[in-house]
């Protein structure tokens, strides 16, 4: 796990060195154990190093021999050790025990073409100054981020927008990804909130040249045919595939762990770690003094039914304190607070492990959330294809277009006319005519949802403190598997993750198996009515939010004062305006270099 930058320049120009530096400072809380980097002429790939495999060798960038192709990477290859067993038997002598190492040999062998042969998280660039050109990936389904800016003359890329904006890319905000940011929460990829600067997509690569600039897809999970299948064949194939995932998730060279909530995936994958080491395994859990929202007890079931070592420690509302440090690490709003416990969760763990497995993706691969029960609980069989994806939409938004247009100001009103989000889903959704209702559902959240907002808590978050995280669930091949199985076997009647549940009940026993599921969050909506009232007020009633004239000032209070009463639950629209709020103080009214003080607009509230 690691932090990368760079720059190609078409014109043939370097780029000062200072903005190169600042580039790599800003991504030193994802690599704080070394800087390594390749910058010679119009062109530079660099890497900012979190040491989990090989640590005494695995420094970057790596070269071929002759000094003329370099490559730097985020993340981890999982199967580096089979990849680098073929390669040394056809003759490859290898210095290191690194996995970059390996991506090395494999491109100098394949090309492009080596992306297909890795299973792993990643964004990798390589420089080949033989061809002169430079080539940047991402992984199949984008755990790891990567953002590029391009304004015709050179390209920029990086792991986080941050080190973009260091480089001197503008910060203006990109009204067209506001207007899709308040129907999903999340700024859906490819956009950002910041003009120009995009994510390179999940499963993409792009290569640059003087003459030329191609960005293509090297990976499609849209290409899986769905097929029968027998519960007894899912139970065996998904057990398999899952099994092995969790295993080579688990070499490392340095201490690691897993976060454990108690629920469905974490335990399932704590489970399946136990079978693979001696030792117990380190598992790390956060619990809310509401019990409402406090998983705590499903966590100390999971681990004393899996002999872990379990540390657990308890947040209230002085969690939110982390609210602007979150959003400044994640360089963009997001309405989901549980980032807050995240973040806290990874601070707790990294005391103890350099490297944790999570449960994420469990959810939009094989139908975990209770949204998709409830909306097809409705006969949604007579819909075309345009009536289906505009029902879903309405159904996950927070605010429909209508909602949108009255919240806004009478300029932004204007200035987004000719926008309607509905449209990006319909569009993620015709990526898959070919699949059944269901699992276009689930593949709008695999397709916006992971890359734009569930991937970014556990990467952004983990590394606000230098922890890796690695998901178990995102293995290539698991995902092929999971849109190759019918959605009448993730979900049926009002059961989510069904053939799931039954493939790992003896692994878990009832319990944790059928339990309800909760969302790991807090109670914030609780919050505004009372500790947190004179903030809120105080950061979207007046100063700042007032001047920016994207808003109706009446509307925004008459959001907090229903809330307040208890007449209306505007839970989700005002943690999304705070987030939104605190995103622009932080990298509109300031450079971005650091996030606003919370404390201190307490402290200005508390003094009148």
């Amino acid at each position: 796990m690691c932090g990368v930058y760079g720059y190609f320049d078409r014109k043939g120009r370097g780029m000062p060195q200072p903005l190169v530096d600042q580039m790599a400072v800003s991504l030193v809380h994802r690599g704080p154990d070394g800087r390594g980097e390749d910058h010679r002429g119009a062109c530079a790939v660099g890497n900012m190093r979190l040491a989990i495999i090989d640590v005494e060798g695995g420094d970057q960038p790596f070269f071929s021999d002759d000094g003329s192709v370099s490559v730097v990477q985020n993340g981890e290859i999982y199967n580096y050790v089979e990849l680098r067993q073929e390669l040394a038997a056809a003759g490859v002598v290898f210095r290191t025990h690194s996995d970059t190492e390996v991506l090395l040999q494999l491109y100098l062998r394949h090309g492009a073409g080596f992306l297909d042969k890795l299973s792993g998280m990643f964004a990798i660039a390589v420089a080949d100054r033989r061809t002169g050109t430079m080539l940047v990936a991402r992984d199949p389904i984008g755990v790891k981020p990567l953002f590029l800016y391009d304004d015709g003359d050179r390209l920029l890329f990086a792991s986080e927008i941050k080190s973009l904006l260091r480089a001197g890319v503008p910060r203006r905000m990109d009204d067209e990804a506001l207007h899709h940011y308040l129907s999903y929460g999340y700024v859906p990829a490819p956009w950002t909130l910041f003009q120009g600067v995009r994510h390179l997509m999940p499963g993409c690569l792009v290569e640059v040249s003087s003459t030329k600039t191609e960005i293509r897809p090297w990976w499609d999970l849209t290409r899986q045919e769905q097929r029968a299948w027998s519960i007894e064949e899912f139970k065996e194939t998904f057990t398999a595939l899952l099994s092995r995932s969790v295993e080579i998730r688990m070499r490392a060279d340095v201490p690691f762990g897993a976060f454990l909530s108690g629920g469905l995936d974490s335990s399932t994958v704590v489970g399946l770690m136990g079978r693979y080491t001696d030792k117990p395994v380190r598992t790390f859990s956060i619990g809310f003094h509401d019990e409402r929202f406090d998983e705590s007890e499903y966590a100390r079931q999971a681990s004393e039914r899996f002999g872990t070592d379990h540390t657990l420690d308890f947040v209230g509302p002085e969690i939110v304190a982390d609210w602007a440090k979150a959003v400044y690490h994640c360089d963009q709003p997001h309405s989901d607070v549980s980032f807050l416990p995240t973040m806290r969760l990874s601070h707790l763990a990294v005391q103890h492990v350099k490297m944790v497995l999570t449960g994420d993706g469990g959810d939009e691969l094989f139908g975990g959330y209770e949204k998709y029960t409830d909306f097809f609980a409705r006969d949604v069989s007579g819909l075309d294809d345009q009536a289906f994806s505009d029902s879903y939409h309405d159904h996950i938004s927070l605010f429909t277009e209508d909602l949108k247009r009255s919240l806004y100001s009478t300029a932004q009103r204007r200035t987004a006319s000719d926008w309607d989000t509905r449209t990006v889903t319909r569009e993620a959704v015709a990526q898959v005519p070919h699949w059944d209702r269901r699992n276009q559902a689930m593949w709008l959240d695999v397709a916006l949802l992971l890359p734009g907002n569930n991937l970014v808590k556990p990467d952004r978050m983990a590394m606000a403190v230098s922890l890796e995280a690695r998901e178990p669930f995102l293995d290539r091949a698991l995902a092929e598997f999971a849109f190759q199985v019918p959605g009448s076997l993730k979900l049926q009647g009002n059961i989510t993750r069904w053939a799931y549940k039954e493939a790992v009940r003896d692994l878990l026993g009832p319990e944790l198996t059928d339990r309800k599921k909760r969302m790991f969050t807090v109670p914030i909506g609780e919050w505004f009515k009372d500790s947190l009232r004179p903030l809120t007020r105080a950061l979207l009633t007046e100063g700042p939010f007032l001047d920016r004239g994207v808003f109706e000032q009446a509307t925004v209070r008459q959001v907090l004062d229903r809330h307040e009463q208890g007449s209306a639950n505007h839970t989700r629209e005002i943690r999304q305006l705070v987030a939104f709020e605190l995103w622009c103080r932080t990298f509109l009214d300031a450079d971005g270099s650091a996030p606003v003080q919370v404390s201190e607009l307490n402290e200005k509230v508390a003094t009148g």
